[in-house]
């Protein structure tokens, strides 16, 4: 099966969050919070949403930083994503 987002909305996939620091601290995963960064997996077409043209300035490999309780998260094939409108990618990592 495949998602294929529709409008102004965005497929993301989580990216992992690191398991230890960079001066090599490992990380409790009791302490570990949703992960903000993730990769844009599909993108839909954009168009006129609410009267107001729309384009599209992500594309699928980008990775991006969304807000944190942003979208809706989606399972299939026992893989974790998550739809969210392009308004609510707050940045993109570069």
């Amino acid at each position: 099966m495949k998602l294929r987002p529709l409008a102004d909305r965005v497929l993301l996939k989580p990216v992992e969050a690191e398991e230890t620091t960079k001066s090599g601290i490992i990380l409790s995963t009791a302490n570990k919070e949703k992960p903000t960064v993730s990769e844009v997996v599909a993108v839909g077409p954009g168009g006129v949403i609410d009267g107001n043209e729309v384009v599209m300035t992500v594309k699928p490999g980008d990775k991006v930083v969304v807000a944190k309780y942003a979208g809706t998260e989606v399972k299939l094939d026992g893989v974790e994503y998550a739809i969210v409108r392009q308004n609510d990618i707050l940045a993109v990592v570069e």
